[in-house]
């Protein structure tokens, strides 16, 4: 048995959240190893949805225990929010079935207001697309060691220091934005508040993840965003501010590389992005109209319509390469349905020359034109089908070209939002 790191394969959004609870069955711990409250993730069980940001997955499963890594940022009014919206459809989060690492980052009102002024700039370069919720401010201050921690709350005696490093930053910057100053004593009251409520989830994850991988439990890996918007791997500067990698799920979590068995990508049946930055396939047409309204294709959190677009082999093939990816779990092959004829980029033309791989400048991200493959689209339906058996010829075929093109094997189909409605092929945990 392995443990199993969850990684999107694309952009993000790719259905993450239904693979975990569907994996989570054969887990003991799911961990959330990066990101903060801006990736959502719907999980629709029986007729009950849950949309959870910040908490992981399993948390709707009874019997599982979730933590939240280091390498997350943590907003707790946020946290505190979401624990009750769960708690008003029966799901009890106590500590007893969360655990929150005890140097996690944590998100303030000031890293929030920060976040929306530059999105709102028209400063060309500022505004990249974020979902304004400070995870950028504060992954900049852990970064420029003056963030304030979560164990920083259990040590009020010593919070007056660390709220007047923040600041030393923070005024002039904030000056020089234009922005009113924001006073010590109003952070100081916006930690006090949340206090009693978050820190008794607060432990040394790291060491409690290691002990129970020493005793043989299975743990999960969570990640938030796609490999795509990875800091380093992505689409800079339009990424995110972490690493979205699956090897950051070591780093996140505290544990040694080791700890790492199965890497499973998640990646749509077709292509989507939110926000600004490159996407060589987006269809500003019908077609892409059609996709996005077939595919439900809002964010779970933001409510923004998705950009759509055709598969891409040659970014997901990437993402295989960069994460260490195993198997796929390929989503929303239902919303394919019906077309007499898909497309997939199988390279890129970039000034005249064909190239197999995304370039990192951004100037010649924006410049590569997508080179198309077309396949005989099905008129069955592949909707809710739990077996090869039940999906049309031509949709197999579909399956096995996308293999051929990312060079990796398809371990489960999800083919409906629900639970039941996944093919498994290989099963991560113990193939």
């Amino acid at each position: 048995m392995a443990n199993v790191v969850v990684v999107g394969a694309q952009w993000g959004d790719e259905g993450k959240g239904k693979i975990v609870d569907w994996l989570s069955i054969e887990a003991d711990i799911v961990v959330r190893f990066q990101g903060g409250h801006n990736a959502g993730h719907t999980l629709v069980i029986g007729n009950q949805t849950y949309k959870l940001a910040l908490l992981p997955s399993g948390i709707v499963r009874p019997g599982k225990l979730s933590v939240i890594g280091n390498g997350v940022v943590l907003d707790p009014r946020h946290l505190i929010e979401e624990i009750a919206k769960l708690g008003a459809q029966g799901v009890a989060v106590s500590p007893a079935n969360l655990k929150i690492a005890e140097n996690v980052t944590l998100i303030l009102a000031l890293h929030r207001e920060l976040d929306a002024h530059r999105e709102s700039s028209t400063t060309e370069g500022l505004k990249i697309g974020t979902t304004k919720r400070g995870i950028g401010p504060a992954y900049e201050d852990k970064v420029g060691r003056r963030a304030i921690r979560l164990m920083d709350l259990a040590e009020p005696d010593s919070l007056d220091q660390k709220i007047a490093r923040l600041l030393a930053h923070h005024d002039p910057l904030r000056r020089g934005l234009g922005l009113e100053p924001v006073s010590a004593q109003a952070i100081r009251a916006e930690l006090d508040s949340v206090a009693p409520a978050v820190l008794p989830f607060m432990d040394a994850t790291w060491d409690l993840l290691e002990t129970a991988r020493r005793d043989g439990k299975r743990i999960l890996f969570e990640g938030a965003q796609g490999a795509l918007l990875d800091v380093d791997h992505g689409t800079y500067p339009f990424v995110t501010s972490s690493n979205t990698v699956a090897a950051n799920a070591a780093t996140g979590s505290g544990l040694g590389p080791k700890a790492i068995g199965y890497v499973l990508g998640i990646a749509k049946a077709y292509t989507t992005r939110v926000g600004g930055g490159p996407f060589p396939t987006e269809l500003l047409d019908a077609i892409g109209e059609r996709i996005g309204d077939r595919g439900h294709e809002f964010g779970t959190n933001t409510g923004r319509r998705r950009r759509c677009g055709w598969f891409d082999s040659v970014l997901v093939r990437q993402t295989v390469k960069t994460s260490g990816i195993d198997g796929i779990a390929l989503t929303k092959l239902d919303i394919l349905d019906g077309f007499e004829e898909i497309k997939v980029c199988v390279g890129y033309h970039l000034d005249g020359a064909r190239i197999d791989r995304l370039p990192a400048s951004q100037a010649a991200q924006a410049r590569v034109a997508p080179i198309y493959e077309t396949i005989e689209g099905w008129e069955g339906t592949t909707a809710g089908a739990r077996s090869w058996a039940e999906l049309p010829a031509q949709a197999i075929k579909y399956v096995r070209r996308i293999e051929e093109l990312i060079e990796a094997p398809v371990a489960l189909l999800s083919t409906s939002p629900e639970r039941a409605d996944t093919i498994l092929v290989h099963n991560p945990f113990r193939d």
